[in-house]
């Protein structure tokens, strides 16, 4: 849904590098006040809030995608640009840019300043992350900067919230804007930029500042024209290459002019407002990086991480899903004692009780999962788990750009999906959009953990790690796996390519910002309850109609399940999945939760509490359910650690989320490759499965 924006509220934009504390300052302005949508037509994210400034007025707040430049090649890039020009279908042209620029990186950072102070917007610089550059015994005098670009300077240290009201004042004046451009070209090239400038204004009715970017585009593509044809009648590209031709002849590269021109303008200014040691000490980010970044140290260390990480998540977070589990068991009670015994009741114990309050028990171990991802982003340490795993990402045919995305998959497929925009080689994008999905995302942590604790004994491992915890990490490392084995797979055959190199910058560690952080899993937690009190709501109440209806006069609750339309359906599938060790109601909740994996654990409440509609003790205790199942006919447990274990292999492989396929769609312009996406993951999944099941029977048997 697109988000509709007052224009009679001013309009802030927040840019800046990655890595330079944008989405800290974004969080220390806004606070709760923000919320998260795409822009319109794209999947790239739109976060915006509001602040409330020192005399009392109310602005919009807009986060930009981190860019370095305006030079727009990525998805992000033409965001940006067309953020900034006003472009984009409700979101007005904001009236005040803050430019976030990191301190400790100043020269390269006020490149995108300079770009976007040509175009007149009224810019405020927010100086960042002073703390660490004092730390480094880096000197700035913010008044001489701001003297020498013609606005205003900030310094602020986004997570301790310092600078801030000294920003919201500054946002305030909203007339401060660089009149005259300061960098000069070449004269030749100069002139020409002028003159195409002002075509492009006639023939287009271009902004003077959309006149300039586009001429600058289009001067500094190297003769390579094919590209513009699209977007510029034949007289425009005719004009530009007689350009190139005459500047080619006067000995200017177009393209190396401008950066140079720029550079070379901010390094006066850094040397007149920049005092670094010169006897530049270790800083403690490179001493701390020989150990973290190291060949052999480095890569145990982030696997002790990874591995904590899971067992916390899997042992912290048993109490609060206990006292969860426990507020759901007696809301269920009450409920029989207020009304009567019926269909309603039913339908609100069983139903959505039994399958809403299965899914909601495991938000905890969603809050614990974005909480280590939070603080791992948000101290530096991702950039280096990237640098790491560069050295296996090149073993497949990758890079460690790819693993940034592979990472945030542990968190969802759709914005890892959406974070392979980052990367320059189509092919390796494409590769790692297509397995981005094996890695286990926080949609498969309520299947797990219900499972492993369910069937998986708790046994301590070398005094510290429990073999339940183990189980999850392990699960977490097969994803991860098999994510790598079949990029290798697909770069070898279907989109073979050099593996490009590797280029990263390295951010300065810092104190995580508490605040960010918790942000953060505000956001998410509430991402994951908004699902379960719609999508998974509804799916609890269509699943309770179909495992209630058509009812029959005689049996027990567990023959009414099974001649219900959903045991019918369950029946019907069966001959296909007993091969992998499932019967007919783990086939209902296969089908289920083809949308959404989470669904399996909410269509098991459901099921379960409709089939123990005769017992009423331990309403909606589901694990026990799945403990004391058993196959009346031959009295044999339905679910046994085997049963589990190939359950677990099979959600860590199969797609069972249409929103990725969707994604997917989106991101490659077609249906071709969500096709064969959703077509080899399933086939994996029933393969691996089957052969485990297979394994696992035969071990049985020794």
């Amino acid at each position: 849904m697109n988000n509709v924006v007052s224009t009679d509220i001013l309009s802030v934009a927040i840019i800046g590098n990655p890595n330079a504390g944008k989405s800290s300052l974004f969080n220390a302005l806004t606070g709760m006040r923000q919320k998260v949508a795409n822009y319109p037509g794209v999947t790239v994210e739109k976060k915006e809030g509001r602040i409330l400034l020192n005399d009392g007025s109310e602005v919009t707040l807009i986060d930009l995608p981190g860019i370095y430049s305006l030079t727009a090649n990525s998805p992000d890039e033409i965001i940006a640009v067309n953020a900034l020009f006003g472009l984009i279908e409700d979101t007005p042209q904001p009236d005040v840019v803050i430019c976030v620029v990191d301190a400790t990186n100043i020269e390269r950072n006020l490149y995108l300043v300079s770009q976007i102070i040509d175009y007149h917007i009224p810019t405020v610089v927010a100086l960042n992350m002073m703390d660490i550059a004092e730390q480094q015994g880096i000197s700035i005098n913010e008044k001489k900067l701001s003297e020498e670009l013609g606005i205003p300077v900030i310094p602020t240290v986004a997570n301790k919230a310092i600078g801030i009201e000294e920003l919201k004042s500054a946002i305030i004046q909203k007339s401060y804007r660089a009149n005259t451009r300061r960098w000069k070209l070449p004269p030749a090239l100069d002139t020409e930029w002028d003159e195409l400038q002002k075509m492009l204004q006639k023939e287009y009715d271009f902004s003077e500042p959309r006149a300039l970017h586009e001429a600058m585009i289009l001067l500094s593509s190297s003769g390579n024209l094919d590209e513009y044809r699209s977007r510029f009648q034949n007289n425009i590209i005719e004009h530009v290459s007689k350009v190139h031709q005459k500047l080619e002849f006067l000995g200017i590269d177009c393209q190396s002019a401008f950066i140079e021109a720029r550079y070379e303008w901010i390094k006066k200014i850094c040397e007149q407002t920049v005092r670094s040691p010169k006897q530049k000490n270790v800083s403690f980010s490179d001493k701390l990086d020989r150990i973290l970044t190291h060949k052999f140290w480095g890569f145990a260390i982030f696997l002790m991480l990874m591995a904590l990480m899971f067992q916390a998540i899997f042992s912290w977070a048993t109490v609060p899903m206990d006292y969860i589990n426990s507020g759901f068991d007696w809301l269920g009670v009450q409920i029989t004692h207020i009304l009567p015994a019926g269909d309603l009741q039913h339908l609100l114990v069983n139903g959505i009780l039994g399958g809403v309050g299965a899914v909601v028990a495991f938000l905890p171990q969603i809050l614990f999962l974005f909480l280590f991802l939070g603080l791992l982003e948000d101290t530096g340490y991702m950039a280096r788990a990237a640098f790491i795993m560069d050295r296996v990402m090149r073993k497949v045919g990758l890079h460690g750009k790819s693993f940034i995305p592979l990472l945030s998959s542990f968190a969802c497929a759709i914005p890892a999906i959406m974070a392979t925009r980052t990367i320059e080689n189509r092919k390796d994008r494409l590769v790692t959009m297509l397995v981005a999905p094996l890695m286990s995302c926080s949609a498969r942590l309520p299947v797990y953990t219900l499972l492993i604790g369910a069937f998986i004994p708790h046994r301590m491992i070398l005094g510290f790690f429990s073999l339940p915890g183990l189980t999850m990490i392990g699960l977490y490392l097969f994803g991860m796996i098999v994510a790598l084995l079949m990029a290798w797979l697909f770069k070898k055959t279907l989109l073979t390519g050099d593996t490009p190199a590797f280029i990263m910058e390295l951010p300065a560690y810092k104190m995580p910002s508490l605040r960010s952080v918790l942000l953060q899993m505000w956001e998410r937690s509430m991402l994951f309850l908004k699902r379960a009190g719609t999508f998974i709501l509804g799916v609890s109440i269509i699943l309770w109609f179909l495992a209630t209806y058509p009812k029959t006069d005689q049996g027990s609750s567990a023959d009414q399940l099974e001649h219900s339309f959903a045991g019918q359906t369950g029946h019907i599938i069966e001959p296909l999945i007993k091969p992998l060790g499932f019967d007919w109601k783990i086939g209902i909740g296969l089908i289920a939760s083809l949308l959404q994996r989470e669904v399996f654990v909410s269509t098991m409440g459901t099921i379960y509490n409709i089939k123990d509609t005769d017992h009423n003790e331990g309403l909606l205790s589901l694990r026990q359910h799945l403990e004391q199942d058993a196959d009346p006919v031959t009295g044999k447990p339905t679910f046994t650690i085997l049963t589990a274990i190939c359950l677990m292999v099979y959600y860590a492989l199969a797609m069972q989320c249409f929103s990725t396929v969707a994604v997917m769609k989106r991101e490659t312009n077609g249906w071709k490759w969500p096709f064969f996406q959703l077509a080899y993951m399933t086939g994996l999944a029933y393969t691996t499965t089957f052969i485990v099941y297979r394994i696992g029977l035969w071990i049985m048997q020794i």
